[in-house]
């Protein structure tokens, strides 16, 4: 009987730890990840730009590329611009628009691409997507996963706190995304990858169960290792299946209606989560996910984010037209404008206020 197995993309290094950012050279060269210390850094002008006065002095064969923005003009322009450097790898130093434009730009050239980041907002510092500007509003381009992540655990302390919030939001998320996918497996037979559900459940079970708060370096590494599983169950199905659902087609309509007014990813994603839980006739686990989102001080309505439940309405109603083909609970009930009303009402009586 042949044996089979399966080749699972995900990085050779997780460096997650207070101080990881001072050995990044050392970390790298260890690994043959770039013995020459040839580096090309992609760095924004905020975070990045402190950091690189601290670190420049460890990674003297570096080149330091400041990037103005998270559009694919500014990644395809950074590729331009490291294609001749012969470099060993990649490095990008930043929040998720740095980390996606180096990713987009390391695949361009060929390059293994280094994510060194500096908050916790979203799965996307793991992920084998990029999300850039375009003129069509955003894109999701496929690149592969980063060879490595470092996440300083000291950096994320000194980020806004709201970027912490927002990756709790998102990672949280999974619980009702796996929900869905399971959903659409006894409705329509969509293939599920048992592996792939698995790490993205546990990455935010361990998260919404965990009794530390944000200013805990234990509740940190545990948020941070679930942000770096929820990037890797995507490589394991091929997609963003098993950390997206309802909830993000909740985050999305969020953009789309209001671009001008949405909050953070993570916000409207934990209160889409908690919602379609609710939808979903989990009542209990709705009220739960909705105390710890409190807890860490995340929206769970949507007047704590500046929107009127008429509003909130009209959001859930257009959800399913921002993913096509995608099945939630919401495609699943095809609820009409009232209907929705009604089940808000009572979703706000369920978690209180």
């Amino acid at each position: 009987m042949p044996v089979l197995t399966r080749l699972i993309p995900s990085p050779l290094v997780v460096d997650i730890r207070p101080g990881a950012l001072d050995d990044l050279g050392c970390v790298l060269a260890d690994e043959r990840i770039s013995h020459s210390g040839k580096l090309a850094i992609a760095v924004s002008g905020g975070s990045g730009a402190r950091l690189r006065e601290r670190i420049a002095p460890t990674l003297p064969g570096a080149t330091w590329y400041e990037v103005g923005g998270g559009t694919i003009d500014d990644a395809v322009r950074l590729a331009s611009d490291i294609k001749a450097g012969h470099y060993d790898a990649v490095v990008g130093l930043g929040g998720g628009k740095i980390i996606d434009c180096a990713k987009f730009a390391a695949a361009r050239v060929g390059l293994p691409m280094v994510a060194v980041a500096t908050n916790l907002a979203h799965d996307g510092l793991c992920s084998p997507v990029a999300t850039l500007d375009n003129d069509a509003g955003s894109g999701s381009y496929g690149v592969p996963n980063p060879i490595a992540v470092v996440i300083d655990l000291n950096v994320i302390r000194e980020a806004p706190v709201r970027f912490v919030r927002s990756g709790i939001g998102d990672v949280i998320s999974n619980i009702s995304a796996v929900a869905d996918w399971e959903l659409a497996n006894r409705v329509n037979g969509e293939k599920v990858d048992g592996l792939a559900a698995a790490m993205a459940r546990q990455a935010g079970e361990s998260v919404l169960r965990h009794p530390g708060g944000i200013g805990d370096n234990g509740f940190l590494q545990v948020l941070a290792e679930a942000l770096v599983l929820s990037g890797i169950a995507m490589s394991v199905s091929g997609d963003s299946r098993p950390c997206s659902g309802a909830c993000h087609e909740i985050h999305h309509a969020f953009d789309v209606l209001h671009p001008k007014r949405a909050a953070a990813h993570g916000e409207q994603c934990g209160l889409g989560a908690a919602f379609a839980m609710y939808l979903r006739g989990a009542h209990e686990e709705s009220a739960y996910m909705a105390t710890v989102l409190r807890r860490h001080g995340l929206p769970v309505l949507p007047e704590e984010i500046g929107f009127t439940a008429d509003e909130f309405v009209h959001v859930v109603e257009y959800a399913p037209r921002t993913r096509p083909g995608r099945y939630t609970i919401l495609e699943h009930l095809d609820l009409k404008t009232e209907q929705i009303k009604d089940i808000y009402a009572d979703y706000v009586k369920a978690i209180g206020s």
